[in-house]
């Protein structure tokens, strides 16, 4: 069985992270490994890790220090994660077997990752449904970030995310990794 890391990066998320934490701890899928990449946080999301922490029994790890944005702390929690498979996980999910599937699809197809269905919402008011289907990239098609899944490998082939981007490294990581698919 496939061991799954799934990463959260956090900053002052207290009054957000609780709904991560338990949609995490609702997934069926039994061997995840769970890392919590915080960034040094000064609103309490510290406390509310240490309360969630024994719930996980030994499955969550965590880390709270300065970093150089986003995509360092994801860098960060890659090269702390052991999985097979690495997934960057910041919301809720939609389904308690939403890891499963991610990892039958994998296994299915012997594919190196997978992604799914992403749906951008506030509250109970669905703002954008982003079905994925599938493509190309050059021809414009790309996958939803948060829902993708890939095999370590992947990451060790291409590297990680190039945290000088501010804001578009999953974008450029993603055209790396894809282009030639």
């Amino acid at each position: 069985m496939k061991k799954i890391s799934i990463i959260t990066v956090c900053y002052n998320s207290a009054g957000t992270i609780c709904r991560t934490f338990n949609s995490v701890l609702g997934q069926s899928y039994p061997n995840i490994e769970y890392w919590v990449i915080d960034g040094r946080s000064s609103d309490g999301t510290i406390d509310v890790i240490k309360e969630y922490e024994p719930k996980f029994k030994g499955k969550m790890h965590w880390i709270s220090e300065e970093d150089h944005g986003i995509y360092d702390a994801m860098n960060k929690g890659y090269l702390l994660s052991t999985g097979d498979v690495i997934a960057f996980f910041n919301d809720k999910f939609l389904l308690d077997n939403a890891v499963e599937m991610m990892v039958a699809a994998i296994e299915e197809t012997q594919s190196d990752g997978a992604h799914a269905d992403l749906i951008y919402a506030t509250g109970t008011k669905v703002k954008r449904y982003w079905k994925m289907g599938t493509g190309k990239i050059r021809c414009g098609w790309m996958p939803g970030h948060p829902t993708l899944y890939l095999k370590r490998e992947i990451y060790e082939t291409y590297g990680l995310y190039h945290p000088e981007y501010k804001c578009s490294a999953d974008f450029e990581f993603m055209v790396r990794v894809l282009k030639d698919d």
